[in-house]
This record gives C-alpha cells, structure tokens and sequence, in this order.
C-alpha cells in the first residue's frame, strides 16, 4: 500500500475508479442492443484521434474525443443508410480509423507516446489529463441517471419506445456521443486496443448472476471496479501493462462464472 503515497498512483486510482463506473454503464446498454463491434470501431477511430492530435502538437485525449464523437456520428449516418446491413456502418467506420491511425502514427515525433495509447498507461496519466477524465466522466454519469428510463425502454423496444412519445432519435445521438466520450477517456489509461473487451467482459460477468436490468447494471459496475483495481496494482507490482492484466483478470473471473450459467 506504501505506492499509494505517490502522486501518480493517486492520479491512477482516481481515473481508474472513474473507467470503472462509465464504462460498464455505456458497456450494458451496448451489449443488450447486441451493438458490441461499436466500441472497437470507435476505439480505433479514437486511436487516429490521438495520432492526429500528436502530429499536430495537440492533446491526444481532446482530439480523440472529438474525433471518436465524429466517427460516433459516421456510424448513425452510415447506419441509416444501410438499414437492413447495419453492421457495415462499423466496419467501414473501423477501416477509416485504422488507415488514419496507420497514416499518421508514422508521422508522430515521439512514436513511445503514441504506443501508451494502444495497451494504455493509466501510472502516467497527467494532473491535466485526470481533470479531463473526472469532468467527462462526471457528465457521462449524469446523462445515463437522467436518461435511465428512455434508454432502459430503447435497449429492449425501440419501436415500441417511438410510439410511447419517447425521442428515440435524440436518445440515440445522446447515448452515441456518450459512448465515443468513454472510449476516448479510457484509451489512455486501458488502451484502445483493449478499450472494448472492458466495457463487455463486466457485463458478460453480471449477466450470468444477474436477473433484471438494474441489478446487472450495479453489477457490471461492481465487476469492472473490482477488475480496474486490482489489475492496476498487479500490474504496478510485477511491471505490467494495466490495460492488459485487467482484461486478463476479467476474462479469468469470467470463465469461473461460466459453469454457474449453466446451473
């Protein structure tokens, strides 16, 4: 416990708690609207954000945002025009972000800074970067409590929804900027190669033991702190990387539930 009194651990623990509670919450609504590939395809597209913003000399967490709440938009757009083959939205919108990415990251001066992006390095999180991630976090959390309702109608009938007067359209917009602002804050700390298994792999772990909406909702929270936690000091101790062993820890909990699904 003695890590604790340094300040990059405090700024750690802070950001780590905070990843623990959007992520899930954005995670469970992704995983019962069956909509999973959208965290990948926004988390490479938030991966060419931040090779923009490094090329450019800006902050590669404020241009990731701005350009995962792009590629956010790409996909409601691509989607609509292709209604009956909706996952074509993601892949052309997960393309688009690797061909910049890959474009890009050869052009970045400091090619060691662009690398803590794709496995994350929540130790090296800047005082700066820990107000960026409580800010956004704080506005996430308060849009999924004031939205609860419409989103909990949405993800199980939509069109019902639409027909009880809910603004299933604007809902949507909310919940996908929403999304592209988590996977934008967490590819610092997780990575964005592994962003999307830590907004699945709690709620996958919840949905086994769980048995209404709610309650997988807190529990999915419950898990993604528990994996977030611990995987940040393992990885401290044994010199690991956090975004790694924390979906590592997540994947092992997992299979361990696994047999009680089937009981």
């Amino acid at each position: 416990m003695d890590i604790l009194s340094y300040d990059f651990m405090q700024r750690a623990l802070i950001v780590a708690v905070l990843i623990s509670i959007i992520t899930p919450l954005i995670g469970n609504i992704i995983v019962l609207k069956r909509l999973s590939s959208v965290g990948d395809a926004l988390s490479h597209s938030g991966l060419a954000g931040v090779a923009i913003g490094l090329f450019l000399g800006a902050n590669p967490i404020i241009s990731a945002v701005i350009f995962s709440i792009i590629a956010a938009l790409a996909i409601e757009g691509i989607r609509r025009s292709f209604s009956a083959y909706s996952e074509i939205a993601t892949a052309v919108v997960l393309s688009f972000g690797v061909g910049i990415a890959a474009v890009f990251s050869g052009k970045v001066p400091n090619a060691a800074n662009f690398n803590t992006f794709l496995f994350g390095s929540i130790v090296s999180i800047s005082e700066f970067e820990m107000y960026v991630a409580a800010v956004l976090s704080i506005v996430v959390i308060i849009t999924i409590l004031i939205l609860y309702r419409e989103l909990f109608y949405i993800t199980f009938d939509e069109e019902g929804a639409a027909l009880s007067g809910v603004p299933v359209k604007t809902v949507n917009f909310i919940f996908t900027i929403l999304t592209a602002i988590v996977v934008s804050v967490a590819a610092r700390t997780v990575g964005s190669l592994v962003i999307s298994s830590l907004m699945i792999i709690p709620v996958a772990c919840s949905m086994i033991i769980s048995k209404s909406y709610f309650t997988n909702t807190i529990l999915s929270v419950v898990f993604a702190f528990i994996f977030t936690i611990s995987g940040l000091f393992v990885s401290v101790v044994y010199d690991l990387k956090p975004g790694g062993t924390i979906v590592l820890i997540g994947i092992a909990v997992l299979i361990i539930l696994i047999p009680f699904r089937r009981k």
